[in-house]
């Protein structure tokens, strides 16, 4: 069984910052990616942030230059950074890993609970 395990959401006010993380636990052979999603109510999953085993990341256009994606390989987490946010950041986050369970398993995608973040003032 694998877990994702989220935390670090909440309220924060406009040009605010916050930080993420997502722990991911159980039986794990590789992972070959973790990632953040976003969704508001009503709309589809969208991808915010991605990060490789090798260290490569890719952002989602609106938070270019605002959130830093990274990883604590030796722990299995992944976090994400998010400074100067906007309302329309607010969202529920998703932290997702693209992984094998042992080297006879497919690679699947497993997904965490979500977590919260709203900017307000």
């Amino acid at each position: 069984q694998v877990q994702l395990v989220e935390s670090g959401g909440g309220l924060v006010q406009p040009g605010g910052s916050l930080r993420l993380s997502c722990a991911a636990s159980g039986s794990i052979f590789s992972i070959n990616s973790m990632a953040w999603y976003r969704q508001v109510r009503g709309n589809q999953r969208d991808l915010v942030a991605r990060i490789t085993a090798g260290g490569s990341a890719n952002y989602a256009d609106a938070v270019k230059g605002r959130f830093t994606i990274s990883t604590d390989n030796a722990k299995n987490t992944v976090y994400l950074e998010m400074n100067d946010l906007k309302p329309e950041d607010t969202a529920v986050y998703y932290c997702n890993a693209v992984l094998q369970r042992t080297r006879w398993d497919p690679i699947r995608n497993y997904w965490g609970q979500g977590t919260q973040v709203t900017v307000s003032s």
